[in-house]
């Protein structure tokens, strides 16, 4: 791959800003000092005491708790980048991982970004930028039709009888579930799309929609892309992350079980077309759906940031991506290999979030006593814990990642179910439950589950622990 300029050459030891917080800036902090880097963690005032302003070499406080006041503040971040001296600033994901306004600031001082251009963010920023790029490459889309007012009846039936139901009602901006409703006929979607729009401007400050088909039995699958900005790619491999609970991800794996060699070719050969288009400049992610029924592949969406999940193609493929972003954006070779389209390996992981899984997923932030991971051959744990640690309520509960490696889909399953087993997390209410339940459910060995899965599933295993014995 290409050399990239990501700004001016670094100093002998290049400083690294590190501007997110949680289990991403540990992971964005090792990487650093993977590559012979300083690392400074910028944090708002809940995490100065953190795990990760632990391990920093340096620690800069941008602003109080609240996340509006401190790290959604690009012109704090940049700031502090210029305040430390840093070469390259890191934004993890979510936060402003995906703001051009961040990266125009540190252009402007200079100062590189860990990730795509500003042009490019811009391009994938919206879902119907990103689909009109996906158009451009010959990318295979799902019929849709963009909302001009959510409150116009006749307009939404008849945009309705243009897409088709059922459909989905889709904000333009953000992600995580928000904003997205399932109408099947033509009166639900009057009645949801002004909720879709009202929840969309709360969560993301745009309430803009589109409407686009909806696929009942469709797994979500997604590929992992390194881009040399210059329109040449590699393809780490495929991901399936079929198993949600309210379009939010809950376990994810590499590869994907049960894809065809012409279903896999077809991804792939889409994300490399997608690069090519955008000239795409460091990791991300393409997102797409297969329909179990008729196999057809569509795309969803850009995510121009390091994933989540990004561990499990770290895993299944021996390679550090968030070293090969903070290369990259350093002018340096990000030292990445060509890769086989299916890793010699099987790599799951299941997220780790304080919530009660037994009373509807209810936050449960509090005092953590002590922790206890798994230990053992092919186990990673991407976490923030510590003993004696007050996991805070003003962000998201994602509190670590256990991800399983092992030689075949069948292995890492049950190495996963044995991991997730043994871990301990004393104070607080965890999913670990229903990871236990999920990885040792007989739908999961199998694989291939769709989107649509988890929640019956999950709902008729509640009602069967509350029914009394015969």
């Amino acid at each position: 791959m290409s050399q990239q300029q990501g700004g001016a050459k670094p100093a002998a030891i290049p400083t690294v800003l590190v501007a997110n917080r949680g289990e991403i800036a540990v992971r964005v902090i090792e990487a650093a000092h993977r590559i012979g880097a300083r690392a400074v963690l910028a944090v708002s005032a809940a995490d100065r005491n953190s795990l990760g302003a632990a391990l920093a070499d340096q620690v800069v406080v941008i602003g109080p708790a609240q996340a509006s006041q401190s790290y959604l503040r690009p012109e704090l971040i940049a700031q502090a980048a210029i305040q430390v001296g840093a070469d390259v600033v890191h934004p993890g994901y979510g936060f402003l991982s995906e703001q051009p306004e961040l990266t125009e600031l540190l252009e402007a001082e200079g100062i590189a970004f860990a990730g795509p251009r500003a042009e490019t963010l811009r391009a994938v920023g919206d879902k119907s930028s990103a689909r009109k790029v996906a158009v451009a490459a010959g990318t295979p889309v799902a019929v849709a039709a963009p909302v001009a007012d959510p409150h116009n009846a006749e307009q939404l039936r008849s945009l309705g009888a243009e897409v088709g139901y059922p459909l989905l009602v889709k904000a333009v901006y953000g992600g995580g579930g928000r904003g997205i409703r399932l109408a099947p006929d033509a009166e639900s979607l009057v009645s949801l799309a002004p909720q879709a729009a009202a929840e969309a401007i709360a969560a993301f400050g745009n309430g803009e929609l589109y409407l686009e088909r909806y696929y009942a039995a469709a797994r979500h699958v997604e590929v992992q892309v390194f881009g040399d900005g210059e329109g040449n790619a590699l393809i780490f491999g495929d991901r399936d992350c079929s198993v949600q609970r309210r379009h939010q991800k809950l376990v994810e794996e590499c590869p994907a079980p049960g894809l065809s060699a012409e279903r896999r070719k077809i991804l792939h050969d889409s994300s490399r077309a997608l690069v090519r288009e955008l000239r795409y400049r460091g990791a991300g992610t393409v997102e797409f759906m297969v329909d179990t029924q008729s196999e057809d592949v569509i795309f969803l969406e850009v995510n121009a940031r390091i994933q989540v999940e990004h561990p499990v193609t770290e895993e299944a493929f021996g390679v550090d991506l968030v070293a090969a972003q903070l290369r990259l954006a350093l002018g340096m070779d990000p030292e990445l290999p060509e890769v086989p389209p299916v890793p010699p390996t099987t790599a799951i992981e299941v997220r780790i979030n304080a919530e009660d899984p037994l009373l509807d997923f209810r936050p449960s932030p509090g005092h953590i006593n002590t922790v206890t991971w798994p230990r053992g051959p092919g186990i990673r744990v991407d976490t923030h814990l510590r003993d004696d640690y007050s996991f805070p309520p003003f962000y998201d509960s994602l509190m670590g990642k256990l991800i399983v490696r092992a030689h075949n889909r069948e292995a890492a399953v049950q190495a996963l179910a044995s991991a997730v087993a043994r871990t301990r997390i004393d104070g607080v209410k965890t999913t670990l439950p229903m990871h236990e339940f999920v990885l040792n459910h007989p739908d999961f060995r199998a694989g291939s589950m769709p989107t649509t899965w988890f929640g019956p599933v999950w709902e008729t295993h509640l009602k069967d622990r509350t029914q009394p014995d015969d």
